[in-house]
């Protein structure tokens, strides 16, 4: 089961939902127009398949991933949780005390993964909130921490989530801080949050998809 606690990322969403089945992939090009199923936060009113709960005020998704491992638990279900959040979503007191919780009731059915690119739709983090010594701060709540500096190669994702799954299920939660940059592989986005919730223009999205490795999914 997977959560998606930063629920900005959504076209990210919707397309894993689109080639896992859940609709159209065509559907993908009603993105954020009036009347479609596909909004800047995923919701539930919009009967999208696939989308069981809304992921937006930010902050509450790791609460919502907390109780569907502990109905898991109750169940007698094995399998983990999965969370995706942000750091500029940690600014949420909601968050501290979800991280708090699941320590406390040694949830280790879960693993949340954040998306440390240190920008936030106003600034970075450090700006905005500064998050201080965010490691220190996981361990500190009782937390494992599996810190992943690659987070734009999908190959170390891949290796932190198999090493979190061999760490679930001793007594303790799992997180992988996995650092990142915003707007990865395009010069002018990356590293920036000014491109946050920004569409390109053509003569942008030309130059972007240029320094782009060639796609064959289709979507552009």
């Amino acid at each position: 089961m997977f959560f998606l606690s930063n629920g900005h990322i959504s076209p990210v969403w919707y397309s894993v939902l689109a080639r896992s089945g859940y609709f159209d992939p065509k559907e993908l090009a009603t993105f954020r127009k009036l009347n479609s199923r596909l909004q800047g936060h995923p919701a539930t009113h919009e009967g999208l398949p696939g989308i069981r709960v809304a992921s937006g005020s930010l902050g509450q998704g790791m609460s919502v991933a907390i109780g569907a491992a502990l109905a898991k638990r109750l169940e007698g279900d094995t399998r983990q949780v999965y969370v995706l959040t942000g750091d500029g979503e940690l600014d949420e007191g909601q968050c501290w005390e979800a991280i708090m919780f699941a320590a406390h009731h040694k949830v280790d059915n879960l693993i949340v993964t954040v998306d440390w690119n240190g920008q936030q739709i106003d600034g970075s983090t450090q700006e905005v909130m500064s998050l201080g010594d965010l490691p220190a701060k996981w361990t500190a709540f009782g937390w494992e921490v599996i810190h992943l500096e690659k987070g734009n190669d999908l190959e170390e994702v891949v290796a932190a989530l198999e090493k979190a799954r061999k760490h679930s299920s001793k007594g303790k939660p799992v997180v992988i801080l996995m650092r990142t940059e915003m707007g990865y592989g395009v010069d002018f986005m990356q590293g920036t949050h000014k491109w946050h919730g920004k569409a390109p223009n053509q003569e942008q999205f030309d130059v972007a998809m240029a320094q782009l490795p060639v796609s064959a999914l289709g979507d552009f």
